[in-house]
């Protein structure tokens, strides 16, 4: 083996160099994106508050997005899950169409007020930028990956100005139980000038208040517990149901812009008769709500369904903020069970159901300090490390693989979407050996 005589600081100048200046355009390009992104979206809100007839305008819009995906957008309409595969196994550059395709996409579905979020917008024009990158420096397919965790970390940064939790971000959503530290340069420059950049051109972040946070107890730190293991379950059933609503979707409506049409008038209706606007688009008014004072109990449940339902049928944007709804809301409900704050639960829910849902403990318990402060630090990483196990082996991006299983054994390497079958060979495999039926394993 061949030893540099130079030391390894010195060796090492030109490559920090290099990730400095390819993760600082990478961040520019997620921040700028992103902030266009933002503007437009709180037009489109603003719009459809003003004229809440644009509701019943949602299968029309959910028709035009999904004939435009089927006409010019398969490339690309795996979205979140094209970046992982992508990052996992290098195939072709991301199409620059996916960036126009998606914030156009998401913005109509708000302005119609479809139940969807805004970091997988952010996250897939980050990555399709950061992509566009590599091709012009022809950098190899190592440095790319590096370089579309860069964009993912820039554009989550950067639609939520939480650098720190966008930095881990694209470290941690690749694998459950795995980071990437060859990355982590990258992602923290790109994170923290895709926030900066966001920020510089007027931009500003919704501002969340968690109050005081009460001293550590022994009753504290059980409820927080408690607590979390239900945010873990609760972000599983999101999951699940999401994926196995767009599974019954796919294969009862084959005509793929047929599934938003039908599915959007079933949302419509649905709104206009039970809770209106409250559950349309991102629902920011009603997460500030649930930090000051009680929400309806029901509040985590109805938006859940009706995310599950526009997400489900095919309309674009991301589940996180409709998490964030959903976790805040639960929180709230769940406090005077509890003993404990409405503030600190809810807080606690904002951040751990999204925890459960996307397998990322570690990134929100940055995103709790910094959006609710240092002093909530040990209650949050508490909360969404509970999450985090209790939501099991599954996720919102069906792409992650399982770097280290969490509690059962589950072969590493292996898709989200590929659990479900491997576990049900590996019960058809123990039965054939005791000679039981599948239904008694199950059982068991």
């Amino acid at each position: 083996m061949m030893y540099s005589k130079h030391p390894e600081q010195l060796a090492l100048f030109p490559h920090a160099t290099k990730w400095l200046l390819l993760s600082t355009a990478v961040g520019a390009l997620a921040g700028a994106a992103s902030a266009v992104f933002l503007l437009a979206l709180e037009a489109a809100t603003s719009t459809r508050e003003s004229h809440q007839w644009l509701i019943w305008c949602m299968p029309i819009a959910g028709f035009v997005v999904s004939w435009l995906y089927l006409k010019v957008g398969q490339r690309v309409e795996a979205g979140n899950n094209l970046l992982i595969d992508e990052i996992h196994d290098p195939q072709k550059v991301i199409p620059l169409r996916m960036v126009p395709l998606i914030l156009g996409s998401t913005v109509l579905s708000h302005l119609v007020g479809a139940s969807v979020g805004r970091e997988g917008t952010a996250v897939q024009m980050g990555g399709a930028l950061a992509d566009q990158v590599t091709h012009a420096f022809k950098l190899k397919h190592e440095d790319r990956r590096i370089l579309l965790m860069a964009g993912i970390s820039a554009g989550f940064a950067s639609i939520f100005g939480t650098p720190l939790a966008g930095a881990l971000f694209g470290l941690e959503v690749l694998a459950i139980g795995k980071l990437r530290y060859d990355a982590l340069l990258a992602c923290v420059v790109a994170a923290i000038v895709g926030a900066q950049t966001t920020h510089f051109l007027g931009v500003h972040h919704t501002h969340y208040v968690a109050g005081t946070i009460p001293p550590l107890s022994v009753w504290g730190v059980t409820a927080v517990l408690l607590a979390g293991g239900v945010f873990g379950i609760v972000g599983m059933l999101f999951a699940d149901a999401t994926h196995w609503l767009s599974g019954f979707a796919k294969r009862y409506i084959s005509y793929a812009p047929l599934r938003p049409l039908i599915g959007g008038a079933l949302i419509a209706t649905a709104m206009w008769t039970v809770g209106g606007p409250r559950y349309a688009g991102l629902g920011i008014p009603v997460i500030v709500e649930s930090f000051s004072q009680p929400v309806a109990p029901w509040d985590f449940a109805a938006k859940m369904a009706y995310t599950v339902a526009s997400i489900g049928t095919g309309f674009k944007g991301g589940e996180v903020t409709p998490l964030f709804y959903i976790g805040a809301t639960l929180g709230n409900a769940m406090a005077p069970l509890l003993h404990m704050p409405v503030p600190l639960l809810a807080a606690l829910g904002f951040v751990a159901v999204f925890a459960g849902a996307a397998n990322t403990p570690l990134a929100c318990t940055l995103m709790a300090i910094e959006l609710f402060g240092a002093e909530i630090g040990v209650y949050a990483v508490v909360a969404c490390v509970l999450a985090y196990l209790f939501s099991g082996h599954t996720g919102i991006y069906r792409a992650q693989r399982v770097g280290h299983a969490k509690h059962r054994h589950v072969p590493e390497g292996l898709k989200l979407s590929d659990v479900p079958a491997y576990r049900r060979k590996s019960r058809a495999a123990t039965a054939s050996k005791t000679s039981l039926p599948v239904e008694e394993i199950e059982k068991s």
